[in-house]
């Protein structure tokens, strides 16, 4: 419980906190941030832009729950199709998704409240469904299992042009970027190996559709690196907003806004410029934005403009809710 309390200390005696700021018109469906409004969703744990319906994420619930995702409208905040995945047993502590090539979606049953004991977790991969409505949907589950032992991670992400899988584990004093095999295999564990550190307290992470830059989100903060196919270099800090339990991060499908999502009851989820060299080819980033370590606004590093008070208040919902789920489940 330190360490939080002190980077809140320290995010009030510098004054670079800041409220987001409001979302600029135009855009694509979605990438200006959204209201989670499906009551069953009361703990998104992941967050990933749908490749083959405009305007729609998909998260989950983060345990207690079932094996389930769901497919939101960013327009309505509405949940547009339930998913339940069959064949994959009871998930344990579900805290990423990812859309990959091929239009799959890979589920990551990652966590580990007990700080690193299971000695094996899980992947799930499934087809992103072409239709969306309720439905049931066979999945293919893949053992993981780490070179140097258990581990508790919230972070995992899927080359767009490899389809290499790669999770990053969550450890107060920063943690790994692990690679995992070329190809997943169904038989068998899937040994996942450290390649790069990652100096963040991560809760989530991201990889931008071209495939160029990854984004790394704790509760207070976050980074962002050259992605150059797993071979990552810090490139400079992002302007994550605020949340009272900040747990979720995904580009858009465009890759030219970052949303950070957070769990809890009607939960927000807000939108940032990318950083340069996010956008694909056809795009490019917002120019209301700063692609500068610290520039843009709202988040940490931020520069908007709200009073003492309102940041005051902002920090306080934020400690409160974050005690009391830290309290009650053990994490972090």
């Amino acid at each position: 419980m330190r360490r939080p309390f002190a980077l809140l200390a320290g995010v009030l005696l510098a004054g670079a906190c800041a409220l987001p700021a409001s979302a600029a018109d135009g855009g694509s469906p979605g990438d200006q941030g959204f209201t989670i409004k499906d009551p069953k969703i009361t703990e998104s744990s992941g967050l990933a832009a749908s490749r083959l319906h405009p305007g729609v994420y998909w998260t989950h619930n983060d345990s207690d729950d079932g094996p389930y995702i769901y497919a939101v409208d960013s327009r309505t905040g509405k949940t547009v199709a339930t998913v339940t995945l069959r064949g994959i047993g009871s998930p344990r502590d579900v805290e990423a998704i990812s859309v990959g090539p091929d239009d799959q979606i890979y589920v990551g049953d990652i966590g580990d409240n007990l700080g690193g004991k299971w000695p094996y977790v899980w992947i799930y991969r499934l087809p992103e469904p072409k239709v969306l409505e309720d439905r049931t949907v066979t999945a293919t589950q893949y053992v993981v299992k780490y070179s140097d032992g258990p581990r508790n991670a919230e972070s995992m992400v899927v080359d767009p042009k490899t389809g290499r899988v790669y999770i990053i584990d969550k450890n107060e004093d920063g943690g790994h970027l692990y690679e995992g095999p070329e190809r997943l295999s169904a038989s068998g564990a899937n040994i996942f190996r450290p390649v790069a550190p990652v100096d963040l307290w991560a809760t989530d992470a991201a990889l931008s559709p071209n495939g160029r830059q990854l984004a790394v989100r704790g509760y207070f903060g976050g980074i962002y690196y050259d992605w150059n196919g797993g071979r990552i270099k810090r490139e400079g800090r992002l302007n994550v907003p605020l949340q009272g339990q900040g747990e979720s991060v995904s580009y858009s499908p465009d890759g030219t806004r970052l949303l950070f999502g957070s769990e809890g009851a009607d939960s927000a989820v807000q939108a940032q410029d990318a950083p340069e060299g996010a956008a694909t080819a056809s795009e490019s980033p917002s120019a209301s934005g700063s692609s500068a370590p610290g520039g843009g606004s709202g988040g940490l590093g931020g520069g908007g403009n709200v009073t003492t008070g309102a940041v005051v208040v902002a920090v306080g919902v934020a400690v409160l809710f974050g005690v009391r789920r830290l309290r009650r489940r053990g994490r972090g």
